[in-house]
C-alpha cells in the first residue's frame, strides 16, 4: 500500500495521509465515470444547475472548517483563507447562472426549407489536475463548468491539498449529484500520466509548472483531445507618471506578497516611471516592513510560510542570484524574526534596479519577492513588459483610461488590468499566452473548451 503524506508548512507535521489509488481503483473509477456521463449528458441544464447550486450551499456550510484546513495544508494565514471559499462560490455560481445561455443552441439563421443550428455537446470525462496554491479556486474553474456542460469529472489534486478534493466530493454528494459524475483520485505522478493517456479521458485541465505542461502535452501526443494548461507567470506592472501613488503602492505590494507570493498571477516585475520612482520605492518598502511573518493559524499574522522548506531555499537562491547579477535588496531578512533558513518561513524582499538579466525579472519566483525598475516612459515600459517568456496577466496604474487601453493593446498577456491586479473576474476569460499556457476557463468562452460543436443541417422541405 503506497501512502501519500501531506507535510504541513505550519509546523512540519504530517497533517494528512491518503492511500494512493491502485490500478484496480483507477479502472473502476474511469469505468464509472464513463457510464455516469452517458446518463448525465441527457439531464436538462436546469436540473444540472439545481444540483450544482446545492453543491455551492453544501460547500458554503462548511466554510469555517474548509478555511482552517486550507491554512494547515498550504500555509496561508487563517485571516485570509475564508476569502478562497467566497471566491470559489463566486466563480461557481457565476458559471452556473450563465450556463443556460452559454450552452444553448446557436441558430445559424433562416434559410427556406432548412433548419440549421450548432449544438454544444459535452466532451465526456474531464480529468482535472489541480495545484495547491489556490486549491479550490483552481479546481472550480474547470470542475463546475465541466459538470454543468454535461461532462463527468475526475479530480486529481495536489499531494499538498488532498482534503480540498475530498471537500468537493462531499459537497457534491450532499447535493445529490449522481454517483460517478464527480470522483476523486489520489495518484502518483506516474499514475496520473497513465490516466492522461487513457482513452476514456476526453479532456485534461492542468494547472502547474511549465515543465508539467510539457509533460501533459507529451502524454497526449498520440491522442486528438484537448488540454487546458495554466502554467504560471512572471507578471509585470507599470506605474505610469500619472498614477495615484498611494493606491499603486498599496495594491502592488499586496499583489506581490499575498499568499506569500505563491500566485501564478502575482506581481513580480514592477516598472515605475522615473517621476514617481523614489516615492514609490519608499512607500513600498515602508508597507512591506509592516507585514507580520509567522504561524498562519494566529490572527495577527499577515504573511505565512511558503509551501515547504525546499521551496524557501529555492527562492533564497533566486534572490541571491539576482543580487549577484546587480539587483539591490531593499530589506534585511533578519528584520523579520521568524524568517529562518531550514524552515519554510521566508521574509519578503524587494529587489531594486533589477535589470532583465536577473532571475527576478526572468524566472517565475514562487515566493514573496518582486523586482522594481525605473523607466522613462510608456515605450520603455511596454518593451520591458513584453520581454518575458510568460504572459498571464499585466497591469498599469494610471488615471488615463485611454492610455491604459492603448498600452494594453500592445502587451502580450492573457488579462490586462488598470489600477488593480491579481484577480480573476469569472465573467472574463482566464487565459495565458506564451509559456503561461493555452486554453481558457471561466466566462462564456470557457464553456467552448469543455464542449464540442455539432452542426445540425436539416432539410425540412423536399
Amino acid at each position: 500500500m503506497a501512502l501519500q503524506k501531506t507535510i504541513s508548512p505550519v509546523d512540519g507535521s504530517v497533517y494528512v495521509e491518503r492511500e494512493l489509488a491502485g490500478a484496480s481503483v483507477v479502472e473502476a473509477t474511469l469505468d464509472r465515470a464513463v457510464k455516469a456521463q452517458r446518463a448525465w449528458r441527457d439531464v436538462p441544464v436546469g436540473q444540472r444547475a439545481a444540483i450544482c447550486r446545492l453543491f455551492c450551499d453544501a460547500f458554503e456550510a462548511k466554510r469555517e472548517d474548509i478555511a482552517l484546513e486550507l491554512t494547515w495544508q498550504m500555509g496561508r494565514p487563517v485571516r485570509y483563507s475564508g476569502n478562497e471559499v467566497r471566491g470559489t462560490l463566486e466563480r461557481a455560481r457565476h458559471m452556473i447562472d450563465i450556463a443556460p445561455e452559454a450552452l444553448a443552441d446557436v441558430d445559424a439563421g433562416p434559410k427556406e426549407g432548412f433548419l440549421r443550428f450548432v449544438r454544444r455537446e459535452p466532451l465526456g470525462v474531464v480529468f482535472t489536475v489541480a495545484a495547491w496554491n489556490y486549491p479550490y479556486l483552481i479546481a472550480v474553474n474547470s470542475v463546475v463548468p465541466a459538470i454543468m456542460a454535461g461532462n463527468a469529472v475526475v479530480l486529481k489534486h495536489s499531494a499538498q491539498t488532498p482534503l480540498c478534493a475530498e471537500r468537493f466530493a462531499e459537497a457534491f454528494r450532499v447535493a445529490g449529484l449522481p454517483d460517478g459524475v464527480f470522483q476523486v483520485l489520489h495518484l502518483s505522478h506516474e499514475d496520473a500520466e497513465r490516466v492522461v493517456k487513457d482513452s476514456r479521458i476526453a479532456f485534461v485541465a492542468f494547472t502547474g509548472s511549465v515543465a508539467g505542461g510539457h509533460a501533459i502535452q507529451h502524454a497526449l501526443a498520440g491522442r486528438f483531445i484537448g488540454a487546458g494548461l495554466e502554467l504560471g507567470g512572471c507578471d509585470p506592472a507599470y506605474v505610469r507618471h500619472d498614477a495615484n501613488l498611494a493606491h499603486a503602492v498599496e495594491n502592488l505590494v499586496d499583489g506581490a506578497f499575498f499568499n506569500s507570493g505563491q500566485s501564478c498571477c502575482g506581481i513580480q516585475r514592477i516598472y515605475v516611471h522615473e517621476k514617481l520612482y523614489e516615492a514609490f520605492v519608499e512607500g513600498a518598502v515602508a508597507l512591506t516592513r509592516q507585514y507580520v511573518l509567522g504561524n498562519p493559524t494566529g490572527e495577527p499574522v499577515t504573511l505565512g510560510p511558503v509551501v515547504r522548506t525546499s521551496a524557501a531555499e529555492q527562492v533564497r537562491k533566486q534572490i541571491a542570484d539576482s543580487i549577484t547579477a546587480g539587483a539591490r535588496p531593499a530589506l534585511d531578512e533578519s528584520s523579520f524574526a521568524e524568517s529562518r533558513r531550514g524552515t519554510p518561513y521566508l521574509a519578503p524582499q524587494l529587489l531594486l534596479d533589477a535589470h532583465h538579466g536577473t532571475s527576478v525579472m526572468r524566472e517565475e519566483i514562487f515566493g514573496p519577492v518582486a523586482g522594481i525598475l525605473k523607466v522613462h516612459g510608456d515605450e520603455e515600459a511596454i518593451r520591458l513588459m513584453n520581454d518575458s517568456r510568460f504572459g498571464l496577466t499585466a497591469a498599469v496604474w494610471t488615471e488615463d483610461a485611454d492610455a491604459a487601453l492603448a498600452i494594453g493593446d500592445r502587451i502580450e498577456t492573457g488579462t490586462w488590468f488598470m489600477n488593480r491586479c491579481d484577480y480573476l473576474d469569472p465573467a472574463l476569460a482566464w487565459v495565458g499566452v506564451k509559456d503561461s499556457g493555452r486554453g481558457c476557463t471561466l466566462s462564456r468562452v470557457g464553456y467552448e473548451h469543455l464542449t464540442r460543436p455539432k452542426s445540425f443541417h436539416l432539410r425540412t422541405r423536399t
